[in-house]
């Protein structure tokens, strides 16, 4: 059996989660956590890593369109350090994310999802888009 993967995308307001389905194959948007403070978003990391049995983290990494990193990278990265460091041994991929949030929301335009709707799920599609993307490199 192949291992689950627990997919982030980390913003300054919200963290969209998605989850590997148990082969390794698809990717299925869970949730969007709205950022509190760094112990509560860790917390609600914590209890989907146990409650998904997650056995590695992938992150969207946001490069710039010409693949240089800026200030959302240095607060991405910021945010795993610190991620690491409380959750323990769970390896943690970075991936890039260029364009996801684009297609997250290209996605929802065409299910004809209305701007609040949107606005509700658009990190987790992200987290979707970015976690599928990885899956798929992989050969699953």
């Amino acid at each position: 059996m192949r291992m689950r993967v627990l997919g982030l995308d980390i913003g300054t307001k919200t963290i969209g989660v998605a989850v590997s389905d148990p082969m390794g194959w698809t990717a299925q948007g869970i949730m969007t956590i709205h950022r509190k403070e760094w112990t509560s978003d860790c917390r609600e990391l914590e209890k989907l890593i146990q409650e998904y049995k997650v056995e590695s983290i992938l992150i969207g990494l946001p490069l710039r369109m010409d693949g240089t990193e800026g200030d959302q990278v240095k607060m991405v990265r910021g945010f795993a350090e610190k991620m690491k460091k409380q959750i323990g041994e769970i390896p943690v991929v970075f991936w890039d994310e260029r364009l996801s949030t684009a297609a997250a929301e290209r996605g929802l335009l065409e299910a004809d999802l209305s701007r609040a709707k949107r606005k509700k799920v658009i990190n987790q599609m992200a987290a979707v888009f970015i976690l599928q993307g990885y899956l798929d490199s992989q050969g699953r």
